[in-house]
């Protein structure tokens, strides 16, 4: 039987409030578990000594016997020092979307372009002045 440390909401509407539920993952969310082993109020302020309460002896046991904590859940055990969390990385998070990346391929284009016409203004121009200036040289 594969087992989940997870949260199960509880509370009211707008008012969220989880127990901290292990549970076979095929079962529902917020319904059948095994055993409720802390809670968490989110409600609350972060820095607030009740927001994570947990069990620790029984997360443990549980953690002993192969149950796997959910993301949520192991940021938790990581911050009460139980489980060591790694560190994700995602080099792609701070990317723009892909249709914000177009607009500014389109952006750096224009430009170009705008760089290369006043270059090539530039070069018809000096050739402008240059022509006239050979013609009195050749006379």
């Amino acid at each position: 039987m594969a087992t989940k440390i997870r949260l199960a909401r509880g509370g009211s509407k707008k008012r969220p409030y989880y127990h901290i539920v292990v549970a076979d993952v095929r079962a529902p969310r917020d319904g059948r578990f095994i055993e409720r082993v802390g809670a968490y109020n989110p409600m609350l302020p972060k820095d607030a000594e009740g927001r994570v309460k947990l069990d620790e002896e029984r997360i443990q046991h549980w953690l002993a016997n192969g149950a796997q904590p959910t993301d949520r859940v192991h940021r938790f055990l990581d911050a009460a020092g139980l489980l060591k969390r790694g560190e994700k990385s995602n080099p792609n998070k701070g990317l723009p979307g892909k249709k914000a990346q177009e607009r500014l391929e389109e952006k750096r284009q224009a430009e170009e372009d705008a760089k290369e016409a006043a270059a090539a203004e530039a070069a018809a121009a000096a050739e402008a002045a240059a022509a006239p200036a050979e013609e009195a040289a050749a006379e």
